[in-house]
């Protein structure tokens, strides 16, 4: 069988010089370009809908549960007491499913660069969003993250960056200016998460955030999470805040957790804790 016979059919991820991920599309569900990407929704058997940007996995509905809940309920459990949530992309709504879960949370703003995101992923893939689009906590903003962040505004108790890699319009979402932006717009004890990528595949990434968060934050670092379509082992997630929120004990996220009164996939209290954790080859990569 030729390299060509064994692509047909299959989405082939480019996102690593030495790597290659395919997906077998069983069916292709959606296939446009917007003015600042190229999105498309294809079926795969194992994974459910998947929707990739450029070609590049974002998220599938099999997996999506553990990057969701890692990125929302670590910070917000953590916290203890978030009103006001900014989320930094997000389009296909999973973030701000799991955000608004939460009774205490008042506010959430959803930034979002492309308007298209959003349309296509409530008709293509409305079981991420979950029905987040219609709650009247959620505000939804059609702008660049970063000119939002970079403005004068309100602040709040979370703010998670759900950024793409950082090629094309999600390169301004990894600079030292925008998490300088993001820490002015946090509450005094507020925490500031974001997506870095797997560390194995895309050490700099990591390092290159942790650098600028360290300059930053009283309390920096990352935590991390497996999800399979993200390959190369664990996902890492950068932490930064003032205050005290990774204080909390894990009799204290228990509590928190029950109180919440929702249940999870993914995250517990127990995998909070461990999640900071970091083997060897991931720590090393600390500034």
């Amino acid at each position: 069988m030729s390299e060509r016979d064994l692509m047909a059919g299959w989405s082939v991820e480019l996102l690593h010089d030495d790597f290659r991920q395919c997906l077998r599309e069983a069916t292709l569900l959606y296939d446009s370009e917007t003015a600042i990407q190229r999105l498309r929704v294809f079926r795969n058997p194992t994974f459910g809908r998947i929707l990739t940007l450029d070609n590049v996995v974002q998220v599938t509905e099999g997996d999506e549960f553990v990057y969701h809940e890692m990125m929302s309920h670590v910070p917000i459990f953590s916290h203890g007491a978030a009103r006001s949530v900014l989320i930094v992309g997000g389009g296909d709504g999973g973030m701000a499913r799991e955000v608004l879960r939460h009774k205490g949370v008042e506010r959430v703003v959803m930034v979002e660069i492309d308007p298209g995101v959003i349309e296509f992923s409530k008709r293509y893939l409305p079981g991420i969003g979950g029905g987040a689009f219609d709650d009247p906590r959620l505000e939804v903003v059609i702008a660049d993250g970063a000119d939002y962040m970079k403005a004068d505004g309100e602040r709040f108790d979370v703010i998670i960056v759900d950024s793409t890699d950082p090629i094309g319009p999600g390169v301004t979402l990894f600079t030292d200016s925008f998490y300088g932006h993001a820490k002015r717009r946090l509450t005094p004890e507020g925490v500031l998460v974001t997506q870095n990528g797997v560390p194995f595949m895309q050490p700099g990434e990591l390092t290159n955030t942790l650098r600028a968060f360290k300059a930053l934050f009283r309390d920096w670092g990352c935590y991390l999470a497996t999800i399979p379509t993200y390959v190369g082992g664990p996902m890492a997630m950068g932490w930064g805040t003032d205050g005290p929120a990774r204080d909390a004990s894990l009799e204290t996220l228990k509590t928190r957790y029950a109180e919440a009164g929702f249940e999870t996939r993914y995250y517990t209290p127990e995998v909070h804790k461990a999640a900071f954790a970091l083997p060897g080859y991931v720590a090393r990569l600390r500034p």
